[in-house]
C-alpha cells in the first residue's frame, strides 16, 4: 500500500486522537526508517523516545524470534523465564530489590500510584496525597492525567481524583511549602520531557531526596523516558548520586515492544501483597525477552558512552548554530535528550525538517527535541543539524 492508501484507511477506522505527519512509516534500519512511498528519514524522535537501540537492533529481533518459536505468552500464575531474568537485570543494576512488570509508562505509574497510597494506609496513618511538578507528564490514564501538571491534558474529563497537588519544577523551597499532614510522596521526572526538556541541576534531586527523608515521605521518579540510557547513564537518577524509593519505567525498555515497569525497595514494596494490583500481560514472555536483550546491550555493547559522545557533540553543533541563528534561544539537555528553544512555535519547523527528511518534533510549543537513538553516529548527527540550520535560515 502507499502512503496515500494508508492514510485514508487510519482515517476511515480509527479515532482521531492523534495529530498524524502525512507519511506512514513502514521499514526501519538503525537510525532510519522508510515510508510506503519508499521516501528515506533520519529518525531522530526514536518514535517518542521508545527505539532507543534504534530500529531492528540485530540483538532485540534475535530475542523476539528466538522467544516466538517458544513460548509468547505465560500467565502469572505461573513463572516465566524471561521474565525473572528480566527482573534480575534490573534489580542487579539498580537500586530496587523488586520489579513490578506491566505494559506501558501509564501502566507503570498507576502501578506506582497505587503502591505510594497502600504504603500511606500500611505505614503513613492514612496519608494519600502525591505532589507532583507543574509541567510534568505521566501519561494518559484519569489517575496519570491528575497527577500530570499540564491543565490542558485534564481538560474535559472532570471529575478527576482527588489526592494530587502541584508545585513548581526545580524549586525546593516551594515543594516544601506544598506537602500537608496528608502527603505520602513526591512524583517527579528527573528531566522534564513533554515539559520542554527542562534539566535541573544535580543538587535538585539530592535536595529532594533530602527533603523528603526529612518528612517521611516517598521519592517516586518518573523515567520513563529518561530511564534505559537515554541520559548517558543507565538510569537518570545516578548523576545525582541518590536513590529514589519508587521508580518507573517503558519506552526504551523494549526497543518498541511495548513494556513497562515499575521498581521499588524491598520496605516499600511489602505494601503490594497477594492480590494488591495484577496485569494480565504485564511480563509478557515475548516483551520481557526484548528488555533482557536491551538490558545486555546497554550494558555490554558501548551504547552508554556513545550516548553520552554523541550528545555531547549534538548540543556542542546546535549551539553553534544558536551564534548564527537567532531563532534558536536556548539550547539544554543531557545524554541524547536535547532540546533547543525557538523565538517561537516550532510546529512548522518540525514539518519542514520531515519534507527535508528528518524526524523530529516539538515540545512545550517551541522547543524542539531531539532524541535519536542512542547508537548514532557523528555523521547522522552532522546530517541532523544541516537539515535544521537550512529549514531555520529559509
Amino acid at each position: 500500500m502507499t502512503n496515500a492508501e494508508i492514510i485514508a484507511l487510519n482515517d476511515r477506522y480509527l479515532f482521531a486522537v492523534y495529530p498524524r505527519a502525512p507519511m506512514a512509516l513502514v521499514r526501519g534500519d538503525g537510525c532510519r526508517v522508510w515510508d510506503a512511498d519508499g521516501k528515506e528519514y533520519l529518525d531522530f524522535f526514536a518514535s517518542t523516545v521508545v527505539t532507543n537501540l534504534g530500529h531492528v537492533h540485530p540483538r532485540v529481533t534475535r530475542a523476539l524470534v528466538d522467544q516466538a518459536g517458544k513460548i509468547l505468552h505465560v500467565s502469572n500464575l505461573h513463572h516465566s523465564a524471561p521474565q525473572a531474568e528480566l527482573a534480575q537485570l534490573l534489580c542487579t543494576h539498580s537500586f530496587a530489590d523488586r520489579v513490578f512488570l506491566c505494559n506501558s509508562g501509564a501502566e507503570a505509574n498507576e502501578a506506582a500510584i497505587k503502591l505510594a497510597r497502600k504504603y500511606g494506609a500500611d505505614y503513613g496513618d492514612g496519608r494519600f496525597e502525591i505532589l507532583t511538578a507543574e509541567g510534568s507528564f505521566h501519561g494518559r490514564t484519569i489517575a496519570t492525567i491528575t497527577a500530570t501538571g499540564q491543565e490542558k491534558v485534564r481538560r474535559g474529563f472532570q471529575p478527576l481524583p482527588e489526592g494530587f497537588r502541584y508545585f513548581p519544577y526545580d524549586d525546593v523551597d516551594a515543594l516544601a511549602a506544598a506537602i500537608t499532614p496528608r502527603t505520602i510522596a513526591v512524583m517527579l521526572e528527573p528531566v522534564q520531557g513533554e515539559g520542554g526538556i527542562r534539566v535541573p541541576p544535580p543538587e535538585y534531586l539530592r535536595q529532594v531526596r533530602e527533603l523528603c527523608d526529612r518528612r517521611g515521605l516517598l521519592l517516586m521518579l518518573d523515567e520513563v523516558q529518561t530511564g534505559m540510557g537515554r541520559t548517558g547513564t543507565l538510569f537518570a537518577y545516578e548523576h545525582s548520586g541518590i536513590a529514589p524509593d519508587i521508580m518507573t519505567l517503558a519506552k526504551g525498555l523494549g526497543a518498541g515492544v511495548p513494556i513497562g515497569a515499575m521498581l521499588a525497595t524491598e520496605r516499600v514494596a511489602a505494601s503490594f501483597t497477594v492480590g494488591a494490583h495484577a496485569s494480565t500481560f504485564g511480563g509478557n514472555a515475548l516483551t520481557c525477552a526484548a528488555g533482557v536483550a536491551v538490558m545486555r546491550a546497554l550494558l555490554e555493547d558501548g551504547v552508554l558512552a556513545n550516548c553520552v559522545a554523541q550528545g555531547e557533540y549534538l548540543r556542542a553543533r546546535l549551539r553553534a548554530l544558536q551564534e548564527t541563528c537567532a531563532r534558536i534561544r536556548d539550547v539544554r539537555g543531557i545524554g541524547l535528550l536535547v532540546g533547543a528553544e525557538l523565538d517561537g512555535p516550532g510546529g512548522a519547523v518540525v514539518d519542514a525538517c520531515r519534507t527535508a527528511g528528518l524526524l523530529i518534533n516539538c515540545t512545550a510549543e517551541k522547543v524542539l527535541r531531539f532524541s535519536p537513538p542512542l547508537i548514532v553516529s557523528h555523521a547522522e548527527v552532522d546530517m541532523a543539524v544541516d537539515i535544521v540550520e537550512s529549514v531555520l535560515r529559509a
